[in-house]
């Protein structure tokens, strides 16, 4: 059966993402369907870009802290 150009797998497929959404289950890969899960994916890559930058900051840091040592 075709809906709009989707063959049923994909509905089928895209049925079970958004039943499991709803349960409360963010998908691992993909877009998410509902806005709930859109807004947990975003929150989530915003806290993953933070704590990267708080790694690469942490890093600068300590080779400064090394550097200004060997000066004095």
């Amino acid at each position: 059966m075709i809906i709009s150009g989707a063959c049923s797998s994909a509905v089928s497929r895209w049925r079970k993402q958004y039943l499991a959404e709803l349960g409360g289950q963010t998908p691992e890969s993909g877009k998410a369907l509902t806005s709930e899960q859109q807004t947990i994916q975003l929150l989530e890559k915003q806290l993953w870009r933070a704590q990267r930058d708080n790694e690469i900051l942490k890093k600068a840091t300590a080779l400064f802290a090394v550097d200004n040592h060997q000066v004095i």
